[in-house]
């Protein structure tokens, strides 16, 4: 599902459920070291143009737009194969229940245009569930994608609403974005179980930059559960956490299969977290009673480097699968603030790896000094001065 659309100047506020924000598509490079995407080339303007307000849409912030919205989308369908079509939002505030976006559109919301979700609940309709995971997919996962600029909040108490969740893809950027929600912020996946393994499509050469995240029910940012593709080849930098139950959150389990590595997460500011850092291959259920349980998922080259934190529970927990350890998790200029009287900040089991600089003391199992890491640790060629974000 190649270039499907793209987002700019994007409030959501959704309630009880999210929009699934995926493939904002433009051609993009990333550059390491200075902790933006770059770009190639903007996209060329779509030939064909409308406004929301000829569908008889009202931005008072009362009348409901949600026919509004799915009328226009389903005109400007039309255009797809006649070089994609542009949905433009003018200035106001546009309340609406749940519509669908489609390919070959850009949804354009013009300065101090603001779409608001509808609080009733009758105004989300239930989607009927498909017959199974991972079955009837013919299409290859989404590549050239950029999240930019993109507000989501949802209720604190919100069950199971994730903000972002690129899964199987590639060559995506996300940056300047804030993200409130009361499941996972960010998370990375690639398919679950056996479904993963058969389609094969990793998400790997995905950069995260500059973005504000918060998740009191879940983590802030993610990688998992469901990750049978394989997730590869990924930074994340310049981040802000705050008041998240999970910071950093690797999880898996037994029947994955897959693989996590070649990871960095750097430059990070870390606030009232239960547990800053975790790592655990407990996590997460199966699709059905077909998954492999000797589907062991490779853990492997994780860097964490750059962290502050203050207000923190626990430093770090990393739980690694008996016979199937975590390793080479690598831990480097990391100061947290640990608030609870806890016997250890930190708890590991099935793990080994390297640490450098970092207080409350790691366990043992992460204790080798960077020195002794050789080529082991992974990390992008380039280095840069960590400056931390104020908080506001």
């Amino acid at each position: 599902m190649k270039g499907l659309g793209r987002f700019t100047r994007l409030m959501l506020l959704m309630n009880p459920l999210l929009l699934v924000l995926l493939a904002f598509a433009t051609s993009k490079s990333r550059e390491d070291g200075d902790g933006r995407c770059k770009y190639k080339r903007t996209l060329a303007p779509r030939p064909h143009s409308v406004s929301i307000t000829e569908f008889g849409a009202v931005g008072d912030g009362l009348t409901m737009n949600t026919l509004a919205f799915q009328n226009a989308i389903f005109y400007l369908r039309s255009f797809a194969d006649k070089g994609g079509a542009q949905l433009y939002v003018p200035k106001g505030k546009w309340l609406t229940g749940s519509f669908n976006l489609t390919s070959h559109l850009t949804l354009f919301l013009d300065k101090g245009a603001v779409i608001i979700g509808n609080q009733d609940i009758s105004q989300w309709p239930i989607t009927s569930p498909l017959p199974s995971y991972g079955r009837g997919i013919d299409i290859p996962g989404d590549s050239n994608i950029e999240v930019q600029n993109i507000t989501i909040h949802a209720p604190s108490d919100s069950p199971f609403t994730n903000g972002i969740v690129p899964d199987s893809c590639s060559d995506v950027c996300i940056e300047d974005s804030s993200i409130a929600v009361g499941h996972d912020a960010i998370t990375l996946k690639s398919g679950w179980d056996e479904y993963g393994i058969s389609y094969g499509r990793s998400s790997s050469e995905i950069h995260i930059s500059k973005v504000f995240l918060q998740s009191p029910l879940g983590s802030a940012l993610a990688f998992g559960s469901e990750m049978s593709g394989g997730i590869s080849n990924i930074r994340a930098e310049h981040l802000r956490i705050y008041n998240s139950r999970m910071g950093i959150n690797f999880k898996t389990t037994r029947g994955r299969g897959g693989f996590m590595e070649e990871i960095l997460v750097s430059d990070v500011e870390i606030h009232y977290v239960e547990t800053a850092v975790q790592f655990t291959g407990y996590s997460g259920g199966h699709a059905d009673d077909k998954y492999d349980p000797s589907a062991l998922p490779v853990i492997n080259r994780i860097t964490i480097k750059n962290v502050m934190g203050t207000n923190i529970s626990v430093a770090g927990a990393l739980y690694g699968i008996e016979h199937d350890p975590f390793t080479a998790i690598c831990l480097s200029n990391i100061s947290m603030t640990v608030v609870s009287e806890v016997s250890h900040s930190w708890t590991c089991s099935n793990v080994s790896g390297f640490s450098q600089s970092v207080f409350p003391e790691p366990c043992s199992e992460l204790q080798i000094h960077y020195s002794n890491s050789s080529l082991l640790c992974y990390s992008f060629v380039d280095d840069y001065e960590f400056s931390p974000l104020a908080i506001a």
